[in-house]
């Protein structure tokens, strides 16, 4: 079997009383997408957020590859190839596309003495910079500010941003979020040309994207997995039906 990327095992955050993620296990293949699905509150954005080391685990591992990062801050994480969108827009409205994608190229760099210098001087973070764009259909966009761009065209600019990293892994919370059909197109196409060279956690709630999407289905509800596997098995799973899909949205895919 192919060795996962990233790989969680017994995974647990507590906030309080509160347990948001419980005994959670998964593992991330090269090239493919695992969507994970479940009702609001069910733990997945918590879940993005321990993978990514933006919280720590009260429980369990984390590895990416041979590499035990349980404990890793987000930006050591971000710097060994793992990149990450939010669930809500996280871009710099004043910078223009472009700006943004050199200064998330920018901070990959752990060599901050080039810091002392003008961004515009290093030709890696430009060029970093425009294939990120080019790649996700903003290139005509370089110079608009960020607050000036479409909704779609934002989460496809932050998208770009975790792409001037140069990632091996993408965690995407929720990319297709308040989006209307022909930007969720643009979106899901764009997802299935990532997933060739990358290995994409996908968290959404769009099933039609999901089962396009996935090769691989977590279903998570009161911070436990609920169900996992292949999308049919999951679709044809009764537990995940009455939990989370509903039959009539089974029998709508």
């Amino acid at each position: 079997m192919t060795e996962p990327v990233l790989a969680a095992t017994a995974l647990g955050r507590r906030f309080g009383g509160l347990v948001a993620v419980d005994d959670v296990s998964l593992s991330l293949a090269p090239k493919t997408v695992h969507a994970v699905i479940g009702p609001n509150g069910a733990g997945k954005s918590t879940l993005v957020n321990l993978l990514s080391g933006e919280l720590r685990p009260s429980t369990g591992t984390i590895r990416l590859g041979a590499l035990d990062i349980t404990d890793w801050p987000s930006h050591r994480v971000a710097q060994h190839g793992v990149a990450r969108s939010f669930q809500h827009t996280n871009v710099f409205g004043a910078f223009s596309a472009f700006e943004n994608c050199r200064l998330a190229a920018q901070s990959h760099h752990r060599n901050f003495g080039r810091w002392f210098k003008p961004a515009e001087r290093y030709g890696d973070w430009n060029v970093a910079a425009d294939a990120a764009l080019a790649i996700v259909g903003l290139a005509a966009r370089a110079g608009i500010a960020a607050a000036a761009l479409s909704h779609g065209e934002r989460r496809a600019l932050e998208i770009a941003m975790a792409l001037a990293t140069h990632p091996s892994v993408l965690l995407l919370d929720e990319p297709l979020a308040g989006m209307g059909p022909e930007e969720s197109a643009h979106i899901v196409a764009l997802l299935k040309r990532l997933a060739a060279d990358h290995a994409i956690l996908l968290v959404e709630h769009d099933m039609d994207a999901v089962f396009a999407l996935a090769d691989r289905l977590t279903v998570m509800v009161n911070g436990r997995i609920l169900a996992s596997g292949a999308p049919e098995a999951i679709r044809a799973n009764a537990e995940v039906q009455r939990a989370y899909l509903g039959t009539e949205a089974v029998n709508a895919l």
